[in-house]
């Protein structure tokens, strides 16, 4: 027969744990209060439904047995997920900053919700775009793919800037955490890390991908090409007088139109990858790169020991 959990302990290691939750948010500089987060499982079927929305035939959104056209399912789909994102934006908006005296009025925080959600919603036919030129992309850099439905279906590259086209539309209209909520979704689904904050152009194509770091304030133009293990990373990180690390500078690369990175090469600081530039494998970059460059292990080699090197 089971024993049943001592009912003393047990509210004992309760009372235990409320403790150390307001010592946690005293010591907050400056103090926090408790608030609700939004919910990475909600946010989870959401996001899987707007992109059913984007590509209801290939993502298996349309019923046939439905008496509504394709049309009307994806309005359909698109009223219940936007109806469930809104509740999860009025969440993090009610919790802001979590600090003492910092809540919101009810009214006030539907209003910017059902503003943030609608800004989403009026970006779709333009994410829609650009997640065809990705797919596009894909297809014409990756001689293994078949079609554009296995692309649509299978690639990790797909669903993981997928997710990122969503949360940088919520991240640059005010939502963090539910936008950061979304990327890492994705990160834990594919092992590729976009930030939110990162800007990507058009015909973007990430091959293999796991491993994948993209930090959040990389500019990456239109037309790159990059392999598994690749960094778009920070070399340093700036402190204040307090000894915090300073945020928000742009501390991330800028890789210009139509490069391409191979696996495994590390880019790290604000420097620039030159227009048409080829960054090979295992490489670590610091510097700036020209345009139509070409870096490899073995130029670097050579441009550190010299001409006699061994090479």
């Amino acid at each position: 027969m089971t024993r049943s959990l001592d009912p003393i302990r047990v509210a004992e290691v309760a009372a235990a744990l409320g403790v150390i939750r307001r010592e946690a948010l005293q010591r907050s500089d400056p103090p926090r209060r408790a608030v609700q987060l939004p919910s990475s499982q909600r946010l989870r079927t959401i996001i899987a439904a707007l992109r059913q929305a984007l590509y209801p035939n290939r993502l298996g959104l349309l019923d046939p047995s439905s008496p509504l056209s394709c049309d009307e399912q994806v309005e359909a789909c698109l009223v219940r997920s936007l109806e469930g994102l809104r509740e999860q934006v009025a969440i993090e908006l009610s919790g802001r900053l979590g600090t003492a005296g910092e809540s919101q009025e009810h009214g006030s925080v539907i209003e910017q919700a059902t503003a943030i959600t609608s800004a989403l919603a009026a970006a779709l036919p333009q994410i829609r775009k650009l997640l065809d030129s990705d797919i596009d992309a894909a297809y014409h850099g990756d001689p293994a793919a078949d079609s554009l439905d296995e692309i649509v279906a299978c690639y990790p590259g797909v669903q993981a800037i997928t997710h990122h086209r969503f949360a940088h539309v919520l991240h640059q209209q005010g939502v963090p955490v539910i936008a950061r909520i979304i990327s890492e979704d994705a990160h834990a689904a594919t092992g590729i890390d976009i930030h939110p904050g990162a800007r990507i152009g058009e015909r973007f194509f990430i091959d293999h991908g796991t491993g994948v770091v993209i930090g959040g304030t990389a500019v990456i133009g239109n037309g790159v090409r990059i392999y598994q293990a690749v960094t778009l990373g920070a070399k340093s990180f700036p402190i204040d007088e307090q000894g915090h690390l300073v945020k928000g500078l742009p501390r991330h690369p800028i890789v210009e139109d139509d490069v391409v990175i191979y696996s495994g090469a590390t880019i790290l600081g604000r420097v620039t990858i030159g227009q048409g530039s080829t960054i090979g494998g295992n490489v670590w970059v610091t510097d700036s790169v020209p345009p139509f460059t070409t870096i490899t292990q073995a130029r670097a080699r050579q441009e550190i020991f010299g001409e006699g090197a061994g090479i």
